[in-house]
C-alpha cells in the first residue's frame, strides 16, 4: 500500500460511501485498509452518523436517477452545504460539479464544486488509460491515474482549484475546501494517498 501516514486522532473517522450505483465496494476496501469505519450510504438518515463521503465512479446519469428515486439527493445536497468533507471519484466528479456541459436531457448533479465538467471527455470504454499526474498537494511521486471513460474539467471557477493536470493542460483533479474531486480512480491502484489525504478532511471535521 502506497501512500502518506497519518497520524491517528481520538476518534476513528465514519465515512461513508454512496452506494446506489458503481464501484462503491473498491472505496470501502481502501478506507477499511486505512483504519477507517467505512460504511455504504444508501439512505439519507445514514448521512447523519458519517463525518465524510465518497461518491464512487459509475454511470453519473443512473447515479443521479437513482439519487432522487430514493430521496437521497437533497439530503446530500444539504450536506454537501454543511461543509462535510465529499470526494467524487469519475462519476462522482460529474455529480460534485456546478455545471456538466453535456449531461443527458433531465440530468441533475449534486453542485459544490465550481467546475464545468465534460462527461466521457476521453472516449468510451476502449479507450481507456494510464498516465502519471503530478499532485503536489500529495506529494511524491506522481499519482499512477486510471481513467476509465473519464470525465475532464473544462473550466475551474475561481472558488476552485486545479490539483492535478495533464500534461496537455487538461484538469482532471479538483477541490474546493472540503470537497475533492478526480477524473481517475485512484481505488483500483495500489496508491491509497488521495482516500488518505480524504480522511485528513474527515478527521479535521468529526472533531470541530
Amino acid at each position: 500500500m502506497a501512500g502518506n501516514a497519518t497520524t491517528p486522532e481520538a476518534r476513528t473517522p465514519r465515512v461513508g460511501v454512496l452506494a446506489l450505483q458503481g464501484d462503491f465496494r473498491e472505496h470501502l476496501a481502501v478506507l477499511t485498509a486505512l483504519g477507517a469505519e467505512a460504511v455504504p450510504v444508501r439512505r439519507a438518515t445514514e448521512l447523519d452518523d458519517i463525518d465524510g463521503l465518497v461518491i464512487p465512479g459509475g454511470e453519473s446519469s443512473v447515479m443521479d436517477k437513482l439519487s432522487r428515486m430514493f430521496d437521497v439527493a437533497d439530503p446530500l445536497r444539504e450536506a454537501i452545504a454543511s461543509g462535510m468533507p465529499v470526494y467524487g471519484t469519475c462519476a462522482g466528479l460529474i455529480m460534485l460539479a456546478d455545471r456538466i456541459v453535456d449531461g443527458i436531457s433531465g440530468q441533475q448533479s449534486l453542485g459544490g464544486l465550481d467546475v464545468s465538467v465534460r462527461r466521457n471527455a476521453f472516449g468510451s470504454q476502449t479507450d481507456s488509460f494510464e498516465t502519471d499526474v503530478d499532485v503536489p498537494v500529495i506529494g511524491e511521486p506522481p499519482v499512477h491515474a486510471v481513467f476509465i471513460r473519464a470525465p475532464v474539467v473544462d473550466e475551474v471557477g475561481p472558488a476552485a482549484t486545479a490539483i492535478g493536470v495533464l500534461d496537455d493542460g487538461r484538469v482532471v483533479a479538483v477541490e474546493q475546501g472540503n470537497l475533492m474531486g478526480t477524473s481517475f480512480h485512484p481505488e483500483v491502484t495500489n496508491d491509497y494517498r488521495f482516500h488518505a489525504y480524504f480522511l485528513d478532511k474527515a478527521r479535521a471535521w468529526a472533531s470541530r
